[in-house]
């Protein structure tokens, strides 16, 4: 099958939605498919308002409806509620092609938090749905939030879980030079992360931050006695997250985060709050502790047994995601078959493996 994948994320962007669908991708192509991701790369971009590290597509629909012809696609996904996106589904609305999309960001709530003014979230929500409302299968990470969605008015919901690549991810070697309880955090360092809910808790031990934003130079100045290291990545993340005594994973508007999985599969136990995604991903107990109180959720997380909190994310694999994203896609029509061999960009291919 040829796939079509339509994404305002893409790298050189550090978050969920990339990695999601670098993975995916990857594990489509071991599957037979041949997947063409049409992004911002290589075209003309603006930097979003508040993260100007986000570029955002100079495209229109019928611009973007021409290379998405060229591909042929026998099914076409379109990731994101950005510019390229709506420039997708305008292109699919227009000639009555059917489109699966996903549901990976709580924009609406992020704005809201930004920008507190009345009707703000309501009109976002409103958006979004409208967005979505065309699509045959909206593909969310977890039932808590599918259900949240659900009750706004979005139809045709599906439960599309994440993956974590347990070769890579896996437990290790624990030595690191830092007093314990080393308490890690993994992330954008933004506002709606809620990073200083746990920056601001009174715990033993060093609280360790590894990621960047626009927060970072602020809470590192304010909380001086916590480690930022900024961004890591493959193996060196994955050290980290095994040295870790508990991943803390503050976030109270996250659709899922992949970091809590990878921790999970180093061995390393969750503490969050009892919210939508790390209700649908921790197993009190067991991978880990939720608390409204997140410093109790961290002390009770401290005392769990690494092997069952490894043993507890072997369910998560990124051949399940690809599985149920293929199972969810809706056919085009037929066209002639790919060769198999890589994954494509609008302009340049990203090879797996």
């Amino acid at each position: 099958m040829r796939i079509a994948i339509v994404t305002d994320a893409w790298f050189p962007q550090v978050n969920g939605v990339v990695r999601t669908l670098a993975a995916v991708s990857g594990e489509l192509v071991k599957r037979g498919h041949v997947v063409n991701i049409f992004s911002p790369e290589g075209r003309r971009t603006l930097p979003m308002p508040l993260y100007p590290e986000i570029r955002l597509a100079l495209i229109g629909s019928k611009a973007l409806g021409r290379e998405i012809a060229a591909f042929a696609p026998d099914a076409l996904y379109i990731a994101t509620e950005g510019p390229l996106g709506w420039a997708a589904r305008a292109h699919c609305r227009r000639k009555a092609i059917p489109f699966t999309s996903g549901f990976h960001t709580r924009f609406a709530d992020y704005l809201a938090l930004r920008f507190p003014l009345p009707g703000l979230a309501q009109t976002s929500w409103s958006m979004l749905r409208k967005f979505h409302a065309a699509s045959s299968a909206v593909l969310v990470p977890t039932r808590s939030i599918g259900r949240d969605l659900e009750t706004r008015g979005f139809v045709n919901v599906k439960v599309w879980t994440r993956g974590v690549d347990h070769a890579l991810f896996r437990p290790t070697e624990r030595v690191f030079d830092l007093p314990r309880p080393i308490c890690l955090c993994a992330g954008r360092i933004a506002h709606e992360k809620n990073i200083e809910a746990f920056l601001g808790l009174d715990l033993p031990g060093t609280k360790l931050v590894i990621g960047d934003g626009p927060q970072r130079i602020e809470l590192a100045k304010r909380y001086p006695d916590a480690v930022f290291l900024g961004y890591r990545y493959d193996e060196e993340l994955a050290r980290m997250m095994a040295v870790a005594d508990v991943f803390v994973f503050p976030s109270l508007t996250d659709t899922f985060g992949l970091v809590m999985l990878e921790a999970m599969a180093c061995g390393t136990p969750i503490a969050a709050h009892n919210v939508p995604s790390p209700i649908d991903v921790v197993e009190e107990g067991v991978t880990g502790s939720l608390d409204k109180h997140l410093k109790l959720a961290i002390l009770r997380a401290l005392t769990l047994d690494r092997e069952k909190v490894h043993q507890g994310s072997l369910r998560f694999t990124w051949e399940r995601t690809a599985q149920i994203f293929e199972e969810n896609l809706k056919p085009i029509g037929s066209t002639p078959p790919g060769t198999g061999d890589e994954v494509t960009t609008s302009l340049a291919p990203y090879h797996s493996g």
